[in-house]
């Protein structure tokens, strides 16, 4: 018999998160674009959380992205001013150059976020055009990934939530937006990880992986996730 499941963050209504989320208000317009992978095999990813957390978000999946009329609307708006997040050659490093409101000219700011393996969201960049010619968006993350379970294949490489947490940050600093409650984000990334990492470790559950506390720990002494890391984190910042 299946369990019951929540349909917002996709876990299992015993485990729902939906509860300690408070969605943000933010004058940026955010569109996830999920990879379908990510949509119907990952449903639980930080993408999907991403989107519980910033109340001006909207998620659609996709491969390419030229005829889908809702991302296209929302670019083809002249209201909005489209940036994608992607850390192309020509991109502008929002920490270092920033954007500036002349830039926008009232304009609404609509930033574009892959939500997807580094692979598949190659995939994705390549096959739709129309975010290739978009104006091309990076951030300088403070800290390396916070992503345990995962290897990333270099330190600034972030998940989907990391770099929306990022980007929010830089957004603030720049006095284009307001981020309230930034440590929501990574504290519900932190207890996420935390409740997979358990259910790797214990032998009586069906996800159970032999030997992921080695593989945590080195990868806790080589530095990633800096000193907020799920076995840590979530001990200081959350109940659950």
């Amino acid at each position: 018999m299946s369990r019951e499941m929540c349909y917002q963050c996709f876990w299992p209504r015993s485990l729902c998160w939906c509860s300690s989320i408070i969605p943000i208000e933010t004058r940026t317009k955010i569109l996830i674009l999920m990879h379908p992978r990510e949509y119907k095999d990952k449903k639980a990813g930080t993408g999907r959380f991403t989107h519980l957390c910033l109340k001006n978000s909207e998620i659609h999946m996709g491969v390419c992205f030229d005829n889908h009329k809702a991302v296209q609307e929302h670019i083809n708006d002249p209201r909005c001013f489209p940036m994608l997040l992607y850390p192309g050659s020509g991109s502008v490093t929002l920490s270092e150059q920033g954007l500036s409101r002349t830039v926008l000219r009232d304009r609404r700011l609509l930033i574009i976020l892959l939500d997807a393996t580094w692979h598949n969201a190659k995939k994705m960049f390549e096959g739709s055009p129309t975010l290739q010619k978009l104006p091309q968006l990076r951030i300088a993350p403070e800290e390396k990934s916070r992503y345990i379970i995962k290897k990333q294949p270099h330190d600034w490489c972030l998940s989907t939530i990391e770099a929306a947490h990022e980007l929010m940050k830089m957004l603030e600093k720049s006095g284009l937006d307001t981020y309230e409650r930034p440590g929501q984000m990574l504290d519900l990334f932190a207890r996420m990880q935390k409740y997979q990492i358990d259910c790797m470790r214990d032998p009586n559950r069906q996800r159970y992986r032999p030997g992921l506390g080695q593989k945590i720990a080195r990868r806790i002494l080589e530095g990633r996730g800096g000193r907020d890391h799920p076995t840590s984190y979530v001990t200081r910042n959350s109940k659950r």
